[in-house]
């Protein structure tokens, strides 16, 4: 049986913190699949499609991982993808003390869905999407390299201008 993986998250857009944790997932199970979701506390800048379109760009080189959409519980879509493992990726102490609280209401939903931290690397640490949808218009390219795959960035920049 293939180790399969579910990594949910909105991704609006995919950062190098969320494509970090990507590729060492990847490397930890036969296939992983990057579950794009619809937040309801978030005004998205791209449309659910866009950001499948986009994360299937910035990760073509890793031939493990799939990217879907869906709308709904994340443990109904892992359940869904053949999986019993969400990851999630956590940057800050923030992030654990909500990450938690949402593990704990996915134990209730889904006793049997496992819930595994990969801690972002400390290069990443503070790259957010909210932060990148700050700085996308007054940061050059270059700059904006340090914080988004770099085939994104003009998919950014028709959005922001």
């Amino acid at each position: 049986m293939a180790r399969r993986a579910v990594y949910t998250g909105s991704f609006d857009p995919i950062s190098l913190g969320h494509l970090n944790v990507i590729e060492r997932s990847s490397r930890l199970v036969d296939e992983l699949i990057v579950g794009v979701g619809h937040n309801i506390d978030k005004q998205s800048l791209f449309t659910a499609q866009e950001r499948v379109d986009l994360i299937k760009l910035a990760t073509r080189h890793l031939a493990n991982v799939e990217v879907k959409m869906f709308s709904g519980l994340a443990v109904r879509f892992v359940r869904e993808c053949g999986s019993r493992v969400i990851v999630r990726g956590v940057r800050s102490l923030g992030d654990i003390e909500s990450e938690f609280t949402m593990t704990l209401a996915n134990r209730q939903l889904d006793s049997d869905i496992e819930t595994v931290f990969l801690m972002a690397d400390d290069q990443f640490s503070h790259v957010s999407s909210s932060l990148i949808k700050q700085i996308a218009s007054l940061a050059g390219d270059e700059e904006l390299a340090r914080f988004v795959p770099s085939v994104i960035i003009p998919h950014l920049r028709a959005k922001i201008g």
